[in-house]
């Protein structure tokens, strides 16, 4: 039997990126979670408080829609995803979807989902420039300094 091995995915080219990489290098034995981390919009959603202002309380519904919209999105890329790997020669029940809500931040929620029992981590560099990538961070840089217990691949 082959490792567990979490893709950590947005609906970005570099993500894509990454799923390409597994698809090629990675033997249809592993067992793939293509893993995403949605923003928590739905709070937004939900409010209901006095000291809301009618102009928020008359544009909520966005955030409904937006979320909505977003997890379509995302959802839609994951069975691209899965497609490209299941043409590869990975079986479907060797493929899993998972989407998750944003809890701690999104670096953080990867590597607890990473710390579940996986073996490997891979994801795409998101495409920062150095100076940009030192000043500001990326998720992908966040998870391979967090990582304690598990691999990380970085695919460019």
């Amino acid at each position: 039997m082959g490792r567990k091995i979490l893709v950590a995915f947005d609906d970005s080219n570099n993500a894509m990126r990454a799923i390409q990489f597994v698809a090629e290098t990675f033997t249809p034995d592993n067992i793939i979670t293509i893993f995403s981390v949605i923003q928590d919009s739905a709070t937004l959603c939900e409010m209901n408080s006095p000291e809301l202002t009618p102009y928020f309380v008359s544009q909520q519904e966005s955030f409904c829609i937006l979320e909505d919209k977003k997890k379509e999105l995302i959802k839609e890329a994951q069975e691209k995803a899965k497609k490209l790997l299941m043409d590869a020669g990975f079986s479907a029940k060797h493929i899993i979807l998972k989407l998750n809500r944003r809890k701690k931040g999104v670096a953080r929620d990867i590597i607890e989902e990473a710390n579940s029992g996986y073996d490997m981590v891979v994801m795409g560099r998101r495409g920062l420039s150095g100076i940009k990538e030192f000043v500001y961070g990326s998720i992908s840089q966040k998870v391979l300094q967090m990582a304690k217990d598990v691999s990380v691949l970085i695919v460019n």
